[in-house]
């Protein structure tokens, strides 16, 4: 490449990434969109292969947790297959952890016409002391999951949205979720 010579895209495309670890099937691949604490939310732009800033979240309301997508996967909602990780401490935009399923809060969203399943996979980061011992959503107990609840109804009503959760499942069901959204993106 000479001096002069630009570079086609500002990063890597990691959401070519592969959904699975390669040495080990059940361990997923997440790439971090908006770190724990952030006011600001992130969101990975494909066609530039940057990640752009999209919303600013109001005084007093951040990210509870990092929050990303898992790589090669379209939910229903035609965007990549949502995923809050649980970790000791907040990650960066861009950076690619290896997490365990532990459930999937189930949920719609309504906006003024329209309606659509909307997701949220939760996972633990496989290195971290704080969550090790978690290993189905429900150990995370009813006052931890409705305020992880209650966060994503209060985030979508900043859109103008309305938010309503569905349900809440163990494992299983959030890897039957991640397999359908890897068989949409390959039919893509």
């Amino acid at each position: 490449m000479s001096k002069n010579a630009r570079p086609t895209s500002a990063l890597a495309d990691p959401s070519r990434l592969q959904p699975l670890d390669q040495d080990d099937t059940a361990i997923l691949q997440i790439v971090i969109e908006t770190p724990k604490g952030s006011r600001n939310k992130y969101a990975f732009d494909p066609e530039h292969k940057v990640f752009e800033l999209k919303k600013v979240l109001p005084a007093g309301m951040a990210f509870p947790y990092d929050f990303g997508f898992i790589p090669r996967t379209k939910a229903e909602d035609g965007d990549p297959v949502d995923v809050l990780v649980l970790m000791d401490e907040p990650a960066f935009p861009g950076c690619v952890l290896k997490c365990r399923l532990i459930g999937i809060i189930e949920g719609e969203q309504h906006g003024k016409k329209d309606k659509e399943r909307n997701d949220r996979v939760v996972a633990v980061e496989q290195e971290n002391h704080s969550f090790a011992d978690i290993k189905h959503i429900d150990d995370l107990g009813k006052r931890f999951l409705r305020e992880l609840e209650d966060f994503f109804v209060n985030y979508h009503e900043l859109s103008g949205k309305t938010y309503r959760i569905i349900g809440v499942k163990g494992p299983k069901q959030a890897r039957k979720r991640i397999e359908d959204g890897i068989r949409a993106a390959r039919r893509r």
